[in-house]
């Protein structure tokens, strides 16, 4: 007996112990921790770096600020500690410091070792630029790091927030029939697909180990992180808690479903101010970002002669294709994380025969094969620079166009590159500038080749989902009553299938009836078989949601299922009808938004870079006369001749780099807005995005093209005109 007594008491001290250990670690189950690297593994990355650089050294953190970061902390489920994040953002910012100190001093006494009067102008203006864009990218490293927690709790908010009123749908149909709150946190996160779930689960493992002694208490603990985010959702939690002190049925039940209303509401009215709040950010976010930076092009051409090179065509590059894109990003990025949470879509795609397709990598070789022959008719103009392939060919490096049989248009060259100083510059000429069309065209043909190759089925299908969800109320309503009078489960899916024939559902009902009495499936696996089930076919969130409470409710008898079918299909009208109401509140967003993306932007950018070549051709041709007919031959043209000698062709940035930069702008923007658009309409969906990305990439470079074509062309024209004019 003794020994006996002994045994327990040490089994029990190690569980004990083993708990302890646990919670030291965090409070969280093996199960829990598994849980959560597989559904966060871009937080364990972050979680290695700060685990790695964040422990070099341990810096003192004010007391706000610690109460801030550990709240951040623990919403994005990270396990380290404040010390560690504000570590990384130090050393962070001390690494890319030095290192650009180190890499400018080396290139200084390296390059240069007779000192500064060995530089040229162009080259002390490299060395300042890297110096200070290196300075300046230090400060945003520790911007960055230090505001991550913050950025990724907001991130998870948003998220998280998407799955709320499922969440509470989840919990209220669960206790209506049984009304036990712990079971039904249960119930919700093991259906629920995303961050709630996993909150969810952390709940319920810290009272599990002895966190806290009651659900209720970790409830109340983790719905403070939601007051000011989500009042909503702690109103309908509290009204769920509420109904387990109801001793009459009937008015437990109101509660239950006035929880349901609450959320449904919140969520109408915060979007209903959020697309009030958008309007003005999105048009200075346009102003700002798209239509100051591409009419400041026009007067690059200009600016960058009377600089005397110093502004080059690799400052261009960073400006328009790195600086302002990360404006833009950055802009966009403040406006999505502050919208509300909606109804997310479903995760279920993955188990759609075409998602293999989605994740293949065949079409990233298909549409290389297809742009790349383009993009080396865009790089023309360097290739002919290139010794041995003019040798091969026997052709010239470069031709005039009175070579070319087109007198008419003297002796410009096709190309132009110039010879300054025993370095080259250029190309200056105006079928360089016509060829450099063709590099955005490629970089666009590309991403548009693979980004609607990949999503052409899936979209299929989600189309296929939305239909069947319009209609899916009065079908929920009727599979009810059938289950109501008594008719099996797996028997009222055939008749209803017969009975809604000619609509989409009959298809989803009909396709469940073939898996159960064909397929000898049960009704769970009919429906969410990740091979065969009807939800891989139908892929919605919405729908997977009621046959998932369906299925459950089954097992408490047919009439309990009967009554949450019917309080469903109710939901499903009101969720059809917020979703249409906000969708004609975004509308008039969502459209200006688009035409300023795939319309005035391309127009605008194409004229500017019109108006760049014009000005272009113009000083090269009077640099050609002067050349030719010496300083005299500008006589005629009043202050031609003094204009010429300001402004120095070959220290002009080449139209030629100055249209590939604002292209792959147009493609940066595109990609951005685009983005903002499906997430500011239906929260993030990385399908649709890449599905509007292909539409949006073929009509906004192609207005592009066409203008910028159009514009190079006619201006050009327009400008041999005038010269002619005053040469005759």
């Amino acid at each position: 007996m003794a020994e006996s007594t002994k045994d327990i008491l040490e089994k029990y001290s190690r569980k004990l112990e083993n708990q302890l250990d646990n919670f030291e670690s965090g409070g969280y189950s093996k199960e829990y921790t598994a849980f959560r690297g597989e559904m966060i593994p871009e937080l364990s990355r972050y979680e290695r770096w700060l685990k790695s650089l964040g422990s070099i050294i341990k810096l003192r953190v004010g007391e706000k600020d610690r109460l801030k970061i550990q709240r951040n902390l623990e919403i994005a489920h990270l396990e380290a500690s404040v010390e560690q994040a504000v570590t990384l953002s130090v050393v962070s910012m001390l690494g890319v410091f030095f290192l650009t100190i180190l890499i400018s001093a080396a290139y200084y006494f390296i390059a240069f070792p007779g000192g500064l009067q060995e530089i040229r102008s162009d080259q002390l203006s490299n060395l300042v630029l890297f110096t200070f864009l290196g300075f300046l990218a230090s400060g945003f490293i520790f911007y960055f790091t230090y505001s991550m927690p913050a950025r990724l709790a907001n991130i998870w908010r948003l998220r998280a927030s998407s799955e709320m009123v499922p969440a509470i749908l989840y919990l209220v149909v669960y206790m209506k029939h049984t009304s036990n709150l712990e079971r039904a946190f249960v119930f919700a996160s093991q259906h629920l697909e995303g961050p709630l779930s996993l909150d969810f689960r952390k709940i319920l493992y810290d009272v599990e180990i002895g966190k806290y002694s009651t659900l209720k208490q970790a409830l109340e603990i983790y719905l403070r992180g939601w007051k000011d985010y989500a009042p909503e959702f702690l109103e309908s939690m509290h009204l769920i808690e509420s109904s387990l002190l109801e001793p009459a049925e009937q008015r437990r039940v109101e509660i239950l479903e006035k929880s349901l209303q609450v959320i449904l509401d919140g969520v109408y009215e915060k979007m209903l101010k959020y697309s009030r709040d958008i309007r003005s950010p999105l048009t200075n976010i346009y102003m700002l970002g798209i239509i100051l930076p591409t009419l400041g092009l026009a007067l690059l051409p200009l600016a960058s002669t009377l600089l005397q090179g110093l502004i080059q065509w690799p400052h261009v590059f960073l400006l328009f294709n790195l600086i302002f894109p990360f404006f833009v990003f950055y802009m966009v990025t403040t406006i999505l994380l502050r919208r509300p949470g909606g109804y997310g879509e479903s995760s279920s795609l993955e188990f759609n025969p075409a998602f293999r397709d989605y994740k293949s990598r065949k079409h990233l070789l298909s549409a290389g094969l297809i742009s790349l022959p383009i993009l080396i008719l865009g790089f023309l103009p360097f290739i002919f620079q290139l010794d041995f392939f003019t040798s091969i060919l026997g052709l010239k490096s470069d031709y005039t166009f009175a070579e070319l049989g087109l007198s008419s248009l003297g002796q410009t060259k096709i190309f132009d590159f110039k010879d300054i100083g025993g370095h080259t510059v250029g190309p200056f000429g105006p079928v360089a500038i016509l060829l450099s069309l063709f590099v955005p065209f490629s970089i666009a043909l590309f991403f548009f080749f693979v980004y609607s190759g990949k999503t052409r089925l899936l979209i299929k299908a989600r189309e296929d989902a939305k239909a069947l969800e319009g209609e899916f109320a009065n079908s929920l309503f009727q599979l009810g009553n059938r289950l109501g009078d008594g008719t099996p489960a797996e028997i009222a899916f055939g008749n209803l299938a017969d009975s809604t024939q000619g609509q989409k559902s009959a298809g989803f009902f009909s396709l469940v009836s073939q898996n159960i009495q064909q397929g000898g499936m049960s009704l769970d696996g009919a429906i969410f078989d990740t091979r065969r089930g009807a939800l891989v076919y139908y892929p919605s969130a919405l729908i997977g949601t009621s046959m998932r409470i369906l299925v459950e409710s089954v097992k408490k008898g047919l009439n309990v299922a009967a009554r949450a079918l019917i309080s469903i299909s109710e939901y499903v009208k009101n969720i059809g009808r917020i979703n249409q109401r906000l969708k004609d509140l975004l509308a008039e967003i969502i459209s200006d938004m688009k035409s300023n993306m795939t319309f005035l932007a391309p127009l605008l950018a194409g004229i500017v870079v019109g108006l760049s070549t014009m000005i272009t051709l113009i000083l090269n041709k009077l640099e050609v006369l002067q050349v030719e007919g010496g300083a005299e031959a500008l006589q005629g043209f009043g202050n031609f001749s003094q204009i010429v000698s300001i402004f120095d062709v070959s220290k002009m940035i080449p139209p030629y780099f100055l249209q590939i930069s604002v292209g792959v702008y147009i493609i940066e923007v595109i990609f951005i807005l685009t983005g903002a658009l499906v997430t500011v309409d239906s929260g993030k969906d990385s399908l649709r995005e890449k599905y509007e990305l292909a539409r949006n990439l073929r009509t906004g470079i192609i207005l592009y093209l066409m203008t910028a074509f159009v514009s190079i062309v006619a201006l050009g024209i327009l400008a041999s005109v005038a010269l002619q004019g005053l040469g005759g």
